[in-house]
């Protein structure tokens, strides 16, 4: 595996203990039940968060998004102060204040039956919290993505909204499949029309003549990283330009990245075979930099 998700293998992570409904368990004994709507249907939502200096990151903005995300899918009996309990009992119990990545999972709950209609849902919702120690592994020297274009397009909030970090991810799996199929790290995704949009697990920037390019933000993930990224460069005199591009922009960059919670900034070395003159390039470097201090400033 060398994809953006990547991570080294931690040994404290066989004994970390996991937030389900209320109780602390071993990883052996968190269980849901096979009528919970997030594991017959997808769904419900998520968020995966950083540990960082005692802090986690950005943790209004992840739990804003998680709420609109619930209020979107008209999840009854989610209140953001259990949420934030439930974050902080997983940290608590596990000792952890530095160098974690926690996923918090939220599905519609316990269904009478096992069918769509979110009016068999008994009404509480399901809280689930991982909190397990991750660090990107050593990487060589130029060390970069290998991205691949998805046959795959994403889609809009009128068709299934990318925007909405749902636990549904089929299509977004489908997509990284064909990648590594033709031997590459991650998917590159392309929106209805055409134009270069995300990646199936992280939001895509590339560099060229000295420029940022991204997407318009209209059928890619709604990241607090890509965010960010975003306002960093607009604050530090990096040109960036968010719009719609055709793929071959793209294959003509000076470098790349792709932006998300567990990477941060992952430099890109190839798209679809060819290879950028730099990986990380002086901008990715840059940015890099710059998120660094960011992150540390919201831990001071």
């Amino acid at each position: 595996m060398a994809g953006s998700q990547d991570f080294a293998e931690d040994p404290r992570n066989a004994n970390v203990l996991i937030y389900v409904d209320g109780a602390l368990v071993r990883r052996e004994d968190a269980k849901v039940s096979i009528f919970d709507a997030g594991f017959t249907m997808g769904d419900g939502v998520w968020e995966g968060l950083r540990l960082h200096k005692g802090r986690l990151m950005f943790l209004n903005a992840h739990l804003d998004r998680l709420m609109a995300g619930a209020a979107k899918i008209r999840m009854a009996g989610l209140e953001r102060t259990t949420v934030e309990k439930a974050l902080s009992r997983t940290l608590e119990a596990n000792g952890m204040t530095d160098g974690a990545h926690l996923r918090l999972m939220v599905t519609r709950g316990v269904k009478t039956a096992v069918n769509q209609d979110p009016r068999n849902a008994v009404g509480r919702p399901t809280i689930v919290v991982t909190a397990e120690y991750k660090a990107a592994p050593p990487r060589p020297p130029g060390w970069g993505l290998a991205l691949r274009t998805a046959s795959i397009r994403c889609t809009g909030p009128d068709m299934f909204d990318m925007r909405l970090n749902s636990h549904s991810r089929l299509s977004l799996i489908m997509a990284l499949l064909e990648a590594i199929e033709a031997d590459g790290d991650e998917a590159l995704m392309l929106d209805p029309h055409g134009h270069v949009s995300t990646c199936n697990a992280t939001n895509f920037f590339w560099v060229k003549d000295g420029a940022v390019f991204t997407s318009s933000g209209n059928y890619c993930f709604n990241g607090i990283t890509r965010g960010n990224v975003v306002a960093l460069a607009q604050a530090n005199g990096v040109p960036l330009h968010a719009g719609d591009f055709p793929l071959e922009h793209a294959w003509g960059a000076d470098e790349a990245f792709v932006t998300g919670t567990l990477g941060g900034l992952t430099s890109v070395k190839s798209i679809d075979g060819r290879e950028m003159n730099a990986s990380p390039g002086p901008l990715t470097s840059r940015l890099t930099a710059l998120y660094n201090e960011l992150k540390d400033a919201e831990a001071a």
